[in-house]
């Protein structure tokens, strides 16, 4: 069965950190997550004031963050001690767990800086685990060309290939396609919620009446169930993939704390006003 446009929005201007401002695709209006993606932003601009007072030091329970460079460089650090750099081309995956305290800054304020940040949820059972990383620079990124296309494969499996960013419970597929003009099939897990988010040029979904569906950019959607996604590019194209299995669980959500139930948001608070978050 063909995935299929089940929703599609365009993205809405905000501003996060200490004033980023980027284009935020979910949370928004109607579409508080897609299971277990728990918010996409894009950000980007040329302009040093959009970014550079970036996202001071801020705590994290309960997710995993993934930070994914297009342009620039961002420095990280943490309250495990960790640091260094987030440069064009280069994937972060970092597991909150029980709970970290981290920033990103804008290394420099002249250039493009742009790139995105994903949440990924933590099956109740993964919450409370030890704070991880997983990162890659852009040269030990999985790129690979295929039909014309180029598609850089950040975690999961496609097309036979595997990506650097493993054992994630949810089994996250996390792709980078520039499609050039023509038709790429895709076979996904039909269990797994998946989306695409166009941010250059346009392409079509092809459905089940083989009629194909225009997606201009900026815009995501949220596709429907089926484990086969048909696109078809007039011209060229670049988008964002993902999809991952559905933990189905219920959500308690305080801005970047997400737990199971409103007590264990009120035991994070109170750790954190006490001074005892992190926990050790």
């Amino acid at each position: 069965m063909k995935r299929e446009i089940k929703r599609s929005l365009a993205p809405q201007m905000t501003q996060d950190g200490a004033g980023v401002k980027l284009k935020r695709l979910f949370p928004a209006a109607g579409l508080d997550d897609i299971d277990p993606f728990l918010l996409f932003d894009h950000f980007g601009s040329d302009n040093p004031d959009d970014f550079i007072a970036g996202f001071p030091m801020h705590p994290h329970r309960g997710i995993e963050t993934v930070t994914y460079m297009l342009d620039g460089r961002v420095k990280h650090s943490d309250s495990t001690g960790r640091s260094g750099s987030i440069e064009a081309g280069d994937v972060q995956w970092m597991s909150a767990g029980r709970g970290i305290l981290h920033e990103e800054m804008p290394e420099r304020a002249e250039g493009r800086l742009s790139g995105f940040q994903l949440w990924v949820n933590l099956p109740a059972r993964e919450k409370m685990k030890a704070p991880a990383y997983q990162e890659y620079k852009a040269s030990e990124i999985n790129a690979f060309d295929y039909q014309g296309h180029n598609i850089r494969l950040l975690s999961g499996e496609l097309l036979g290939q595997q990506g650097v960013v493993q054992n994630v419970s949810t089994l996250p597929l996390y792709a980078d396609l520039t499609l050039t003009a023509g038709r790429l099939v895709l076979q996904l897990p039909a269990e797994h919620h998946a989306f695409i988010y166009v941010f250059e040029g346009e392409t079509q979904i092809v459905n089940e009446a083989a009629e194909p569906q225009l997606v201009s950019s900026p815009r995501l959607v949220v596709l429907s169930a089926g484990d086969e996604l048909v696109l078809e590019t007039p011209q060229s194209a670049r988008l964002m993939l993902a999809a991952a299995q559905k933990i189905n669980e219920p959500i308690a959500r305080w801005g970047p704390f997400v737990m199971n139930t409103p007590a264990e948001i009120e035991q994070t608070l109170a750790e954190l006003r006490a001074g005892q978050f992190p926990p050790p």
